[in-house]
Parts: structure tokens; C-alpha cells; sequence
């Protein structure tokens, strides 16, 4: 006992192996060897499918007869492929429409979610509460297709571009994460941001989104994801197939089988139809991969930010 009455504080000495449980015991050879083997399976599983996507849009017509389909490890690669698809028409046009959509409408997404997310986290906002749950309630009952095409074709949006951005511009659970990590800042900072004169605008410019700029990054690659692999709200709204996103074309090339013209790319040599529609797939797919490892620091820095509390 100290001189206060407080027990003092012993050095803890180190279990026996006895003594610790079972979880903290190190793990046996055999157990990391197994652990090893199951890794490496699963990578395997999930790796090969897109190095077989990659090798087909890469091999040659030869290669393709031969192999009856698709090929693995391409002896004469070829960018005959991406050249076709990529020199006019059809896809490069979708791909330049996806990139547009996806951008514009992730730029409006974190705007307008920012900005009302801001508004949600403050206590004693007019109206803050019957927007809330109105917000909440679209997390529980979801518009139906029906009403959703009535609304846009009401509005005038179909066929336009806007039809894809608009009717799903703000996710519900998006506002909910940063509606939360808002209201986790401590209060202290806003406090000391109005005293020296700040505004809201200038408080959430200053000091709410550099603490969140991990949040936020995280919010906008969900925005983005989903824009970029949206194709049934184009489906629905779009019925010009000049103005189709690539994902649309890749449904319709590519998963229902269809086959690519001359014409629709504006070439007179056609590669083989397997290469062509493998290509499609790495064009849709590469764009979003490349995102993550430039957002990986963002996350980390989210993680740490909010684990401050004040």
C-alpha cells in the first residue's frame, strides 16, 4: 500500500506456458505450413481467373484455335486487341462516357453528402431530426425499379446522362459513416474555430475535412465503384446504345454473348471475338484496381483519426 491508501502498482511477471490459454500459445510448424498452403491456395483461386483474362486478350488468333478458347500463358502476345477496341466506336466511346459519369457524379455525390452529412452532425439544426430519418428510412425501404422509372421519366432525365448521376447521387449509408465521424471531432475545435470568427463554411474547409480526409477517400471510392459498375439504372434510362457506359457494353458483349461488328468499331480487321471480349473485361476492370493503392495511406490515416478521441 502506498502512503494515499492506493494499492501499488506490481510488476506483472510472465505467465508459464501452463498459464496462457491456448490462442496465445505460438504457432506449431505444422500449423504455419497449413496456414501457408490454404494462403497460397486461395490466392491462387482468386489470381488465376484474371491472369486467364489477361493472357487471352493478349494471344494471338492461332493461340485462341488452338487452345479452343481461352489461354493461359501466351507464347506471341499481342496488343491487337486493345488497339481495335481502343481506336474507335462502341467501346472507346463507353469508356470515355464511363469515365465522365463517374467522375462528374463522384464529384456531386461527396459534395452534396458532405455538405448535409456537416449539417446532420450539428446539434440544434432546424429540421435536423425529420431529415435524419427520412435518410434512415430509405435504409429500411428501398424505392422499387417502378418508382424510380416514373420519377426520372417525370423529371424528363431519360436518356440523358443525368438519369444515371441524380437517382443515386446521395447513399443513405455513406451519410450515416460521415455524419458519425463528424460528430466523433471533438467539440473543443469547433469552439475554438468560432471564437476566432470562423463560419461553418470555413470550419468545414479548415478543420472538419483535413481530419477526414481518410473517411473520405473511402466514401469516394464507394461513389466511384459504384458508378463505374452501374449498368441497370443505364439499361433502364438510356435507350440510345451510342450513349451506353462500358459496363453495359461489357453485359452486352461479353456476359450475353453477343459478338462485336466491324462496324460497331469502326475496323475492317476484326481480331478474334475471345481477345476482343477479354479485352472489354480488363478495360472495365483495370480502372478500379488502380484506385486502391494510391487510397491505401487514406485508409490507415482514417483509422488513426478517428480512433482520437477528445
Amino acid at each position: 500500500m502506498s502512503s494515499f491508501g492506493f494499492p501499488l502498482r506490481t510488476q506483472r511477471t510472465p505467465r508459464t506456458r501452463e498459464e496462457r490459454p491456448a490462442w496465445e500459445e505460438p504457432p506449431t510448424k505444422i500449423g504455419s505450413t497449413a496456414k501457408a498452403v490454404v494462403i497460397t491456395v486461395i490466392c491462387a483461386v482468386m489470381i488465376l481467373p484474371f491472369v486467364t483474362v489477361l493472357s487471352t486478350s493478349l494471344a494471338s488468333r492461332k493461340e485462341i484455335t488452338d487452345a479452343g478458347g481461352f489461354v493461359l500463358f501466351p507464347t506471341d502476345p499481342t496488343l491487337e486487341a486493345y488497339r481495335t477496341i481502343l481506336s474507335g466506336g462502341i467501346v472507346s466511346r463507353a469508356v470515355v462516357v464511363s469515365v465522365l459519369i463517374t467522375l462528374v457524379g463522384t464529384a456531386l455525390s461527396l459534395l452534396t453528402t458532405i455538405a448535409l452529412a456537416y449539417g446532420l452532425s450539428k446539434r440544434g439544426v432546424p429540421g435536423s431530426k425529420p431529415i435524419l430519418l427520412m435518410v434512415l428510412f430509405t435504409l429500411l425501404f428501398v424505392p422499387g425499379m417502378v418508382p424510380m422509372y416514373v420519377v426520372v421519366k417525370e423529371l424528363g432525365l431519360l436518356d440523358s446522362y443525368w438519369s444515371l448521376i441524380l437517382s443515386v447521387m446521395i447513399n443513405a449509408f455513406n451519410l450515416v459513416v460521415l455524419r458519425a465521424f463528424f460528430m466523433n471531432i471533438p467539440e473543443e475545435l469547433y469552439q475554438a474555430a468560432r471564437i476566432d470568427g470562423a463560419g461553418d463554411w470555413r470550419i468545414l474547409t479548415r478543420i472538419v475535412l483535413p481530419l477526414s480526409k481518410g473517411v473520405v477517400a473511402v466514401v469516394g471510392l464507394f461513389y466511384a465503384v459504384t458508378y463505374w459498375n452501374a449498368f441497370f439504372n443505364a439499361m433502364l434510362y438510356l435507350n440510345d446504345s451510342g450513349k451506353w457506359p462500358i459496363q453495359l457494353v461489357l453485359r452486352t458483349y461479353v456476359v450475353q454473348g453477343k459478338s462485336i461488328s466491324g462496324d460497331q468499331l469502326g475496323v475492317s480487321h476484326m481480331p478474334p471475338q475471345q481477345s476482343i471480349s477479354m479485352a472489354v473485361v480488363m478495360i472495365a476492370l483495370i480502372p478500379i484496381l488502380l484506385l486502391f493503392p494510391f487510397l491505401q495511406k487514406y485508409f490507415t490515416k482514417g483509422v488513426l483519426t478517428g480512433a482520437i478521441k477528445g
